[in-house]
């Protein structure tokens, strides 16, 4: 049997395999089984980023729902969390977003929420595929007059930026403050400004002027380095920089200081913990996050639990221990008093809740974390050895260990969605931080590419 999900749903090139017309088609066949119920009339949201593959993907994965007698549900360009959202609170049995998250445009994939608006878990996506590569599914499809059909919804960004807004605290406003949003000429250039304005901000949108190959180039939570340059030449109080599909968000304080989603979590924990929110005094990171992170909590006086890399084991951790606030480095948070998923629209809303319950400036809020110097060197690769079986990576590493001590830290590990491996080291110093990494890097190159 094939490998067709990976730490975030399936992805890759659009047009080959696993991201082809003819996969959708099955995978729009198999979801659709999976989730019918008798004496129900079942139907499933789909919805999509920018990307012009997009309109190809969305087709196929439509005609394989109605043909397993399901009905499916168009929303058109959504954030991710969006979806989550719009399945859960209309009824449906399941939602589909079309998305490569912050990958290229030439990327796409595919997740699919719950009827609860939860990431599967690995056992339903592992039902998904053994439906694919069983090939019978031609057996399970009902008969001509039982087929499903499709339906556009026009107000499905409406009832999203009402549910946003509503996360934001009723108390207070943002009338009178500055806000630059990029929008990676993603999934959100037209839910986030409007959701900021009706909240009174004066917004100033870039990269809200999506083509279909532009998403995520060279801007969004990837690249804000234009956007860190504008809130400085604006003179805004606060940037916001999401992803392609939205569900990440990486913020520039007034004075082009660009924060991380480490960042982000050490601020919202504390004002958490003072108002009463932070249910089970814990916040869950995994184990990218920055070594600041866990010194800062520790100080707080509130504990961190660690997961392996992906917001899905973020999120079963904190269901686990009811926790209400976790995330990854990366910017993918979970409120999760707010919503089943990552959503960089709630997360910029509650950093700047947090702005207003403070009354200082974010820069100000930033000093409750130090960020120790971080080197990330990304390697595409051929292949994904276990990496304890290269003596020569297994070599490299531990010297780098030894020399930094309990003064830092080495992070290799394959990526989830792509033929990649991630060389992270943390130090002292940026000196020491980038030698070490680079070091680890070369020896990495020369074994697995």
């Amino acid at each position: 049997m094939g490998k067709l999900f990976g730490t975030d749903g399936i992805r890759g090139i659009a047009n080959e395999y696993p991201m082809t017309a003819g996969m959708a088609l099955n995978i729009g066949k198999a979801t659709a089984h999976l989730f019918k119920r008798k004496g129900h009339t079942p139907q499933i949201i789909v919805g999509k980023d920018t990307r012009i593959s997009g309109y190809m993907l969305e087709n196929a994965l439509v005609s394989g729902i109605c043909s397993m007698g399901v009905n499916a549900i168009l929303v058109g360009p959504m954030p991710t969390p969006g979806i989550a959202f719009l399945t859960r609170s209309m009824r449906a049995d399941a939602g589909i977003v079309i998305s490569a998250s912050h990958n290229p445009f030439q990327d796409n994939g595919i997740k699919i929420f719950s009827d609860k608006g939860f990431k599967l878990p690995d056992e339903k996506e592992l039902e998904i595929e053994d439906l694919i590569f069983s090939n019978n599914m031609h057996t399970l499809q009902p008969s001509p007059r039982e087929l499903g059909k499709a339906y556009r919804i026009d107000d499905a960004r409406g009832r999203y930026i009402v549910f946003l807004k509503n996360t934001f605290p009723g108390e207070f406003t943002l009338e009178g403050t500055k806000i630059i949003l990029d929008c990676s000429n993603g999934a959100t250039y037209r839910v986030a400004p409007a959701t900021f304005s009706e909240l009174g901000a004066h917004v100033t949108s870039l990269f809200a002027e999506p083509n279909g190959e532009n998403i995520n180039d060279n801007c969004g939570s990837q690249h804000p380095e234009m956007l860190a340059e504008e809130v400085v030449k604006r003179k805004a109080d606060v940037g916001v920089a999401f992803d392609g599909d939205g569900d990440r968000l990486i913020a520039v304080d007034e004075k082009g200081s660009i924060l991380t989603g480490d960042q982000i979590l050490a601020i919202c924990a504390n004002v958490m913990k003072k108002e009463g929110t932070l249910t089970n005094n814990v916040v869950v990171s995994t184990v990218m996050s920055n070594i600041g992170l866990a010194l800062t909590l520790k100080k707080l006086d509130i504990e961190q639990a660690v997961t392996g890399v992906g917001d899905r084991y973020v999120l079963e951790e904190m269901r686990a221990r009811n926790a209400s606030i976790g995330g990854e480095d990366s910017g993918h948070l979970i409120f999760l008093r707010h919503h089943t998923t990552g959503d960089g629209i709630i997360s910029a809303l509650q950093l700047m809740a947090a702005i207003q319950k403070e009354q200082k400036p974010l820069s100000q809020l930033a000093k409750i974390i130090k960020v120790f110097p971080q080197k990330l060197i990304n390697i595409d690769v051929r292949t994904k050895p276990d990496l304890s079986t290269v003596p020569e990576i297994v070599n490299v590493i531990k010297i780098a260990e030894e020399r930094l001590g309990n003064k830092g830290r080495v992070l290799v590990r394959y990526s989830g969605t792509q033929n990649m491996c991630r060389v992270m080291v943390e130090g002292p110093t940026g000196e020491e931080t980038e030698k070490y990494c680079e070091q680890i890097a070369d020896v990495v190159r020369e074994k697995l590419t």
